[in-house]
């Protein structure tokens, strides 16, 4: 790889300039791969992967689950984008799920899934996820799998420093990444810097249900806040987040948010907002925001206007936040195992600065300020440094840490990992990637205790990696044996959307909670037919209600007569099995939605309108048994006024008179 770089100083900001022919390819990239990689990737068949693996979906709205070390694709799991597979957001019990203030929204953009944590471990109870684009945050129980609560967050342009977790899931939170004018109130956009601000939404999490709430939002100075990580151990209490565009420009960023050498970290005391809001030193502002709980006993959502937010104000309160200055647009900021050093930097910095969280303290008291921006203090960087990792690479993005005091980082021009020790920040070792890495994740790797045997680099770029389709190449993520002193890269495999983030944890610590299925008599669906001899359909007006049951291989009732043209049709369907893995599907033909596929135990509605009379086939959509095709029926469409009464049966081979 050849590149000739140049330096120009303007402004004091340090322009890079890459001229010359070179290729993405890493040098020896073929001896990268270690003989034995297949023996340690190999998973027998009926034998279980080792670690779970959650990446975000990014553009897709979903979250993908792998299996590691296979890299096999488990599940994907829909949270903020219509998913015709299951019906999530086509049911009527699942709609609710993806309403906000702006409506409906069938899509969004979710980049950085977070497991819960107990003591700074993660206890693989709930996973949360963030969506960018709307801002919104979801919360997936992991008994279930199943998205089971989003929340709106208000006030607030790209929720991307979002969701991270504090250290007992006492809040997630989420911040800015566009700052924005409060209220979305209409002013120009060059009163940037007059009108517009961020804000640090803290959402309350119940340490038993993991129902969430916006306890309150913290304003922030109008610039943009990309990734964050809570505090642990020492620094319990405190969230750190990256941020860029100190310049506070709104247009051209690429060049107008270039132009200072450096941005900030902006650490934030959360235990000290908390002791504002016990002195009532918050202000209650209107703020319209949907809360989406979906009931697992009764199998559907409910979505709840909320009208107003706690907020305090970070400039007025000047002991909750502060910034430590950071090399140029950074982009990880994350926390060591003990909580003493947060890691961040700039993305074309030629080094990675170390922060002790120590010494910020220590500055702090020492009121070691270098000044002020927009209000907030702005501690001196030799006073919080703990020291820099010198030349480790091009393009320094994202590190996590394993348990033997050792952190990796992702380089994004230099398409490398490289390992470096915390305490000496001395480079002990890299591997290549293909190419372009992101993110990447240690399984635990931000948490007291990493696991720490395998990494995983999501990157961005995979042609010539697998076989191509168009235009369009998949993503890639990468396997990476860290058990050793040196990095062995063990597989390489396709990931749906394009998955910013990912989060790994021990099989074990969640598989012991999972359910397996719904009790049926612990349903409380209101249209819920608990036995066959419960199914009936009902006319109220022109809605027609249809209570049937599933079980391998016939639906109860079968036959529907005396629907009409116009009609509104739900079908409640209950699936009557109480055996794991046995779900069933349901579609109607020419249903504007999608099918159902309802789980042991679960009712779930399909809602169907006839424009045109006849006879449409229903079916199960989901091979059940070996009888699975001779699962279907039918539903008799008369036109709009007709006699014809509405009857139903199941089993009757006697004609119609």
């Amino acid at each position: 790889m050849k590149i000739i770089v140049k330096t120009a100083v303007r402004t004091g900001f340090m322009v890079l300039v890459i001229a010359g022919f070179y290729s993405c390819k890493p040098k020896k990239a073929t001896n990268v791969v270690q003989g034995d990689a297949a023996s340690k990737v190999y998973v027998a068949p009926g034998k279980l992967d080792e670690v779970y693996m959650f990446a975000s979906g990014g553009f897709s709205g979903q979250v993908a689950v792998y299996g590691i070390p296979s890299g096999r694709l488990l599940r994907q799991i829909p949270v903020f984008s219509v998913n015709p597979e299951n019906a999530w957001g086509y049911s009527e019990e699942t709609k609710p799920m993806l309403n906000t203030t702006k409506g409906f929204i069938p899509w969004d953009d979710s980049h950085h899934p977070v497991l819960s944590k107990t003591a700074g471990n993660d206890d693989g109870r709930w996973l949360f996820i963030n969506a960018n684009n709307t801002p919104r945050i979801a919360r997936i129980d992991l008994t279930t799998f199943k998205t089971t609560e989003i929340i709106e967050l208000p006030n607030t342009g790209g929720n991307h420093a979002s969701p991270y977790c504090t250290e007992n899931t006492e809040y997630v939170v989420g911040a800015s990444r566009f700052s924005v004018p409060p209220d979305e109130t209409e002013v120009a956009i060059n009163t940037y810097k007059q009108n517009f601000k961020g804000v640090v939404n803290f959402i309350k999490v119940n340490k038993e249900s993991g129902h969430m709430n916006l306890e309150f939002q913290l304003d922030v100075p109008a610039i943009d806040y990309d990734l964050a990580r809570a505090g642990k151990g020492v620094s319990h209490g405190w969230l750190f987040f990256s941020s860029y565009n100190s310049e506070q420009a709104n247009t051209l960023l690429e060049v107008n948010a270039s132009q200072k050498d450096k941005d900030f970290i902006m650490a934030v005391n959360w235990k000290k907002a908390e002791e504002y809001l016990a002195q009532g030193k918050g202000v209650k502002k209107p703020a319209n925001y949907y809360h989406n709980v979906y009931d697992e006993s009764k199998h559907m959502a409910t979505s709840e206007l909320m009208k107003e937010v706690m907020t305090l104000d970070a400039r007025a309160l000047k002991d909750i936040c502060y910034y430590m200055p950071c090399p140029k647009s950074p982009h990880g900021c994350d926390v060591s195992p003990t909580g003493e050093y947060i890691v961040a930097s700039g993305k074309l910095a030629a080094m990675i600065p170390v922060f002790s969280y120590k010494k910020m303290i220590a500055a702090i008291e020492a009121k070691q300020f270098e000044g002020e921006f927009d209000g907030i203090n702005v501690l001196k960087y030799d006073a919080v440094l703990a020291g820099e990792v010198q030349k480790p690479g091009l393009g320094p993005l994202h590190t996590e840490f394993d348990q033997n005091g050792f952190a990796y980082t992702s380089f994004f021009v230099s398409s490398e990992v490289v390992k470096w020790n915390v305490e000496t920040r001395e480079v002990v070792d890299r591997i290549p990637t293909y190419y372009s890495i992101g993110h990447l994740c240690v399984a635990q790797g931000d948490s007291k205790q990493p696991y720490g045997k395998y990494l995983v680099a999501l990157n961005k770029i995979t042609k010539d990696r697998y076989l191509p389709t168009g235009p369009e190449l998949c993503q890639s993520a990468q396997l990476i044996d860290i058990s050793g002193e040196k990095m062995k890269l063990l597989l390489d495999f396709p990931t749906i959307g394009e998955p910013h983030y990912a989060q790994m944890i021990q099989a074990d610590l969640v598989t012991k909670n999972q359910r397996k299925v719904y009790k049926l008599e612990e349903n409380k669906h209101p249209y819920f037919a608990g036995n066959e001899k419960d199914a009936k359909v009902v006319r109220k007006g022109n809605e027609v209600h249809v209570y049937i049951t599933a079980i391998r291989s016939h639906f109860t009732p079968d036959n529907i007569e005396g629907v009409k043209v116009g009609d509104d049709v739900y079908f409640h369907v209950t699936n009557l099995e109480q055996d794991w893995d046995v779900p069933h599907g349901f579609a109607v033909k020419g249903a504007g939605n999608s099918e159902l596929l309802v789980m042991p135990g679960e009712t779930q509605t399909l809602k169907w309108t006839p424009k045109a009379p006849g006879v449409f086939p229903m079916y199960c959509t989901d091979f059940c048994s070996a009888l699975h095709q001779e699962m279907q029926g039918y539903i008799r469409v008369s036109p709009a006024g007709s006699s014809t009464p509405l009857s139903f049966s199941t089993g009757n081979t006697a004609a119609a008179k």
